[in-house]
This record gives structure tokens, C-alpha cells and sequence, in this order.
């Protein structure tokens, strides 16, 4: 059996100590994504596509697989200290830390501007009459009232302002489920969507297309192990199981996505034939006005503060390790919200499922081999602690290889669009980044966790 780990020390980009955050804390901040429409739209879109049985069995499997995954991801952050970029440089060296620090923060500012975007849409909606202001006005705003919400970051007051708008977020979804229950027509909800099946030939069977489009959100991953490096060690337990497991799953998917089911249902007559993010959000301000305009509100705003700090703690990172400058927190927050806003008015949503899919497939491999050096090292009865925070090594082959080629496989599936790429895509792309990175290890003798040290962890909270 291994050693206990002990814990390595963490510091600001300074050098200075850096304070692990509270139990709740850090909860709070990590739960702020909980409160996405999006997983409120997916689960309609996933039921009209596989129908209701099959949707709530690709459920209950992706909280399982999403528990146990970020269970270990996690666990190995709070011991080691790590976020994306350094565990990064463990797995891939520094060419691949760079690629990976930049996947991670154009996801991040690209989730920032749908769910931005799913605010102004709203507000645009219901002011249409009164004011009749340009939907890019409402972008302009959107970012301007979140980008100083993260200027302090999750150590400050992040977690207090989630806190605080969580029970709003519970109490309105409740509200919303009431008004459509009573205005809509709920009738047979449990039985909306496909019956008939999802042949093999197509990406079925329903409950594993189901899983397949989820895995499209393991990005969930990358921004666990940012968060979890925040974690303290004595709350190990809690943070594995709670904030970052299967509990905040069940939460997240499965009750978000019964309501989403619910009322892509009962308000289909205003949702339309087709189940789309801001389709749901406007449709609640037909039967709740002024309440629906807050619900969206307070559930865009809690998500959006995680992707606006991801994203600027990522572009920080890359401004250091590629253009080597050192600059104030705000200034990179300021950075990213100036992209997210340009890229709102442009014609995002031409292009923009396109480059998702396409990081999507990166982040997949990235996962995948994560898990697959966090296994083998407890296999081999290494200890998390004694990972080293640097590599001098620019490749790191096994992690670039199995990255490369999961990666490969994956876009090619996705290129070529055969029927069954949803469900099949993702998962060939991890099984063979997996694959090939545990292959590689174990022909090279590579002990990923046993690299010379050079340098501090670096965070910035």
C-alpha cells in the first residue's frame, strides 16, 4: 500500500503562500455549474431524440462514469496540488501543457459566450417592445455586469455570491415546473420524445447515443482539476464524493434534466419543433414574464462567473508560459471578457458548434489519459505527492502519442459523419488515447509522476 501523500506546498504566481480554500467555499464556487440552462435544453434534446426511458438510463450512466472519473481527477488535484497546466506538463511536457492550457481557455470562453449570449437573448425577448434595444446592446451589457464579478476570483467572494444565488436558482426551477404544470400542457411528458428505438446503425442503442452526448461536456473534467487543486487535504473525502462527484452529478444531470425534459414538454407550443437552449429560456418568459427574465437571469450569471474565471486563469497561464508577462489578475479578466464580447458579435453560432466539437474531441483525449496516469501510478503504488511540479522536457511521448492519435481518430469520426459518430466518436477516442498512452509507458519504463523539480505550483484563485 502507498505512503499517505503529504501535501505539497502551493503558491501564488508571486510566490507567495497560497491559502487552500474552505470545504464550502469551494463547493460553492464549483457549484455554481450547477444552474446552466444548457443542461436544461440538452436533456429536452436528448429526449426528443432517444425518448424518455433511454435519456433517464444515458443519465443515470454519465453520473456514474462522471463520480468516478472526477472522484480520482479530483483526488489527485487536491494531493498534488495541479491544475490543467502542470498536470499537463507531467503528461505531455511543455509543448503539450501550452496546447492543453489553450484548449482549455477557449472552451471556457466559448461556454462564456453561450451562456451570455442565452441572457441577452432573454432580456432582449422581453424588452422587445419597451425598449427595442439591438441584441448586440444586450451583449455589451451581459459582459459588462460579469466581468467585474471575478475580478477578485473564487477566493474572495465567488463562493458568497453563488451562495447566495443558489436557493434563488432552486426556488425559481421549482416556479417554473408550477407555471408549466398549470399554463403548459404537461400531459404524457414521461412519454415524450422517440419510441421506437435508436438502431445499432445509427449510434443506438438510445441509452448509449444518451451517454455519447454527454461525454461532448467532459470539459467538466479539465474544470475540476483547476477547482480541486483549491481543495485542503482533511477535506478530501467530502470534496470527492460532494462538490466534485457523483452527488453534484445527480444534481447537475439528472434533476436539471428531468425539469429540462419537463418543460421542453410542457411548453413545446413555444419551445418549437426543435428543443434549443435559448428556445427554453424564451419560451419561460411567455408564461412567467418578468420571473422567468430572473430565473435566467441568476442561472446564466452563476455559470458564467465559472467560465470567465477559468477562462482568465488560462490566459494568464498562456501569457506567462508563451509571451512570458507577468500581469495583474484583472487585467486578464479584462482580456477575456474583450474576446468573449467580439466573438458575440460575430456570427457565432455559424462556427462556433464546429470549434466545441472539434475541443471537444481534444478534451476527451486529454481525460482519458489523465485517468490513465492517475490509475496506473496507483497501480504501481506511486505516490501523487511525490509528482514533481515541472518537466524540463519540451514532449513528453507516451502523453503526445496517445493524445495525438485519440485525438486523430476521433476528428476523423467527426469529419467523415457517419450516423453512429454521437455515440461511437467519443468513446474510440478514449479508449485509444488510453490505450496507446498506458502502451507506451509501460514499452518506454515512463513513471509520468517522477520528474525532477524545478519549480512552485502555480495558481491563481
Amino acid at each position: 500500500m502507498p505512503a499517505a501523500p503529504t501535501q505539497k506546498p502551493v503558491t501564488d504566481s508571486d510566490g507567495s503562500p497560497a491559502d487552500r480554500i474552505p470545504r464550502l467555499s469551494l463547493m460553492m464556487g464549483w457549484w455554481s455549474l450547477v444552474s446552466a440552462m444548457f443542461y436544461l435544453y440538452i436533456a429536452g434534446l436528448v429526449a426528443s431524440t432517444v425518448g424518455f426511458t433511454d435519456t433517464v438510463i444515458g443519465l443515470l450512466l454519465t453520473i456514474a462514469v462522471f463520480g468516478l472519473v472526477n472522484r480520482a481527477l479530483a483526488g489527485y488535484a487536491i494531493d498534488t496540488g495541479f491544475g490543467v497546466e502542470r498536470f499537463s506538463q507531467l503528461l505531455f511536457g511543455k509543448v503539450g501543457s501550452v496546447l492543453a492550457t489553450l484548449v482549455f481557455a477557449a472552451t471556457a470562453l466559448y461556454y462564456g459566450v453561450f451562456e451570455g449570449s442565452i441572457i441577452a437573448a432573454t432580456l432582449e425577448a422581453y424588452t422587445r417592445d419597451s425598449l427595442g434595444w439591438s441584441i448586440n446592446v444586450w451583449y455589451f451589457i451581459v459582459v459588462a455586469y460579469a466581468t467585474p464579478l471575478v475580478f477578485g476570483g473564487v477566493r474572495n467572494w465567488l463562493d458568497k455570491l453563488n451562495g447566495l444565488l443558489l436557493p434563488l436558482y432552486a426556488a425559481g426551477l421549482v416556479a417554473a415546473v408550477v407555471v408549466a404544470a398549470v399554463s403548459g400542457e404537461p400531459a404524457g411528458w414521461t412519454g415524450s420524445g422517440a419510441q421506437d428505438g435508436v438502431p445499432f446503425a445509427s449510434g443506438g442503442p438510445g441509452w448509449l447515443m444518451a451517454f455519447g452526448i454527454y461525454m461532448g461536456v467532459w470539459i467538466l473534467m479539465m474544470y475540476t482539476v483547476d477547482f480541486a487543486q483549491l481543495g485542503q487535504p482533511q477535506d478530501r473525502r467530502f470534496h470527492t464524493t460532494v462538490t466534485f462527484g457523483w452527488v453534484f452529478y445527480a444534481v447537475t444531470f439528472l434533476i436539471n434534466g428531468l425539469v429540462g425534459i419537463f418543460l421542453s414538454h410542457a411548453l413545446r407550443s413555444f419551445v418549437g419543433s426543435t428543443v434549443s437552449e435559448g428556445g427554453v429560456a424564451v419560451a419561460l418568459t411567455h408564461v412567467m414574464g418578468i420571473w422567468a427574465v430572473l430565473l435566467v437571469f441568476v442561472s446564466q450569471t452563476r455559470i458564467n462567473t465559472a467560465n470567465y474565471f477559468l477562462a482568465s486563469s488560462n490566459l494568464e497561464i498562456l501569457g506567462r508560459m508563451v509571451f512570458r508577462l507577468r500581469l495583474p489578475r484583472v487585467v486578464w479578466v479584462l482580456v477575456g471578457s474583450a474576446i468573449i464580447f467580439l466573438i458575440m458579435l460575430t456570427n457565432v453560432f455559424s462556427y462556433i458548434l464546429t470549434a466545441l466539437n472539434w475541443q471537444g474531441v481534444l478534451v476527451t483525449g486529454w481525460v482519458a489519459i489523465a485517468l490513465t496516469h492517475v490509475t496506473l501510478d496507483r497501480l504501481q503504488g506511486i505516490d501523487p505527492a511525490q509528482a514533481e511540479t515541472r518537466t524540463t522536457r519540451m514532449v513528453s511521448l507516451p502523453g503526445v502519442v496517445g493524445w495525438s492519435t485519440g485525438s486523430l481518430v476521433g476528428l476523423a469520426v467527426l469529419e467523415t459523419g457517419p450516423a453512429w459518430a454521437t455515440t461511437w466518436g467519443p468513446i474510440l477516442t478514449a479508449v485509444c488515447a488510453s490505450g496507446v498512452y498506458a502502451t507506451l509507458r509501460a514499452v518506454t519504463g515512463a513513471k509520468g509522476s517522477s520528474l525532477p523539480q524545478t519549480d512552485a505550483v502555480t495558481t491563481t484563485a
